[in-house]
């Protein structure tokens, strides 16, 4: 289920998203966002639309500081799994934690954030999750030399995505991290 696109550009992070909800093969397009702001930070999950819930409504995600790839691999993954675990969504399979995929955009920065709480800040600029993800991926790649805005761009991959997938299904939303420095 799903595509989540991200990408930086001018100093700020833009990410897009579907609505749909796939379960075996019923895709039910929801209402509830994929994509939304939590403080500094832009957010778009696939994986599970409870993770989403709890990472929009129940996380109060710390004010980033210091050197953000320190901070996001220990200060924000610890606040991370504590709000998982007490909204009942968190894994173990054999004594290792799971969670589930999303990214984040913070202070002109895009991580990838794993199931295994992996941090991950792709060199491209720009990235995308989900079972469309490697359709997403193909169009911001073949998109990234033609001086295009970063919503066309977001919306290109968005649409490859959702002609290729099944699992994928508009409309699309689209949130932007405010500019800012760590």
């Amino acid at each position: 289920m799903t595509v989540i696109v991200g990408l930086v550009h001018d100093g700020r992070v833009h990410l897009g998203g579907d609505s749909a909800g796939v379960s075996g093969l019923r895709i039910t397009v929801r209402r509830d966002p994929k994509v939304f702001l939590n403080g500094p930070y832009a957010m778009g999950f696939t994986t599970s639309f409870r993770m989403g819930q709890l990472l929009h409504h129940a996380f109060e995600a710390p004010r980033p500081e210091g050197d953000l790839d320190r901070f996001m691999t220990t200060v924000f993954v610890d606040r991370l799994r504590a709000c998982l675990k007490a909204g009942g969504w968190a894994r173990k399979d054999e004594e290792q934690e799971q969670a589930g995929t999303f990214l984040v955009g913070v202070h002109g920065r895009l991580f990838a954030v794993y199931d295994d709480y992996q941090i991950a800040e792709p060199a491209d600029g720009y990235a995308a999750v989900g079972c469309g993800g490697e359709f997403a991926l193909g169009a911001l790649h073949a998109t990234a030399g033609l001086d295009l805005k970063p919503r066309k761009r977001l919306g290109l991959a968005l649409a490859a995505a959702g002609h290729h997938s099944a699992g994928v299904a508009g409309p699309f939303g689209y949130v932007t991290a405010r500019k800012g420095t760590a």
